[in-house]
């Protein structure tokens, strides 16, 4: 795996981290909860890619990422206080995770062999799994059911870095387009409330 892929996985992991362990604090959990759920949105999107493309669980071969995750759990326990409000830093770490994620889940998917489009799901599920997990087990709307895009940032990111790969650009560079413009996205979406159309309902007919 190229090298700046996995600083960039790392990154993720340690953001994600950070926004279950805010999540936790919110919750008012003790330094296992936040322990446990630091790990669950760190490395639970991770997992559930690598499970689906049939290769070691990422954590299982190679420790640092839960290490991570527990590390900073232990440190958001004890300053986590001295932010007043919290959720705003939720969004944005988890903000830069699905931007990060989106683009290293499909690049591992890519590396796998597998196609543009299954690339670019196994982004998005790595982006938003850990996220949807975290926020289930702590009983929170899960953000990939809010209003403004969410979900559609991560595939813009591996979207963007799988296409640029196919046109030749570098791996890292491509990374760090695709990157730039997932949180781009997710930034409008916090920002301005940007979304998609949703359904409005209509009345029946009769018949």
């Amino acid at each position: 795996m190229h090298p700046f892929v996995t600083v960039i996985d790392w990154v993720a992991v340690a953001v994600f981290a950070v926004s279950g362990a805010l999540v936790a604090s919110r919750k008012e959990m003790d330094i296992v909860g936040f322990g446990l759920i630091a790990c669950l949105t760190g490395i639970g999107g991770g997992t559930l890619r690598d499970v689906l493309l049939d290769r070691p669980v990422f954590w299982t071969v190679d420790p640092t990422p839960m290490v991570i995750c527990l590390v900073i759990a232990v440190l958001v326990f004890f300053t986590a206080h001295i932010v007043d409000r919290r959720y705003p830093y939720l969004l944005w770490a988890d903000a830069i995770g699905i931007a990060i994620y989106g683009v290293m889940g499909a690049e591992l998917a890519r590396l796998e062999g597998a196609g543009l489009l299954v690339s670019v799901v196994m982004g998005a599920m790595t982006a938003t799994f850990g996220g949807l997990i975290r926020d289930v087990v702590c009983n929170e709307t899960p953000l990939i059911l809010r209003k403004e895009v969410y979900v559609t940032c991560a595939a813009l990111a591996g979207a963007v870095h799988i296409g640029l790969i196919a046109l030749g650009m570098p791996v890292a560079y491509a990374a760090g387009a695709g990157i730039l413009l997932g949180f781009g996205l997710r930034a409008l979406g916090i920002r301005k409330g940007l979304s998609l159309p949703v359904y409005k309902s209509r009345p029946g007919r009769e018949y």
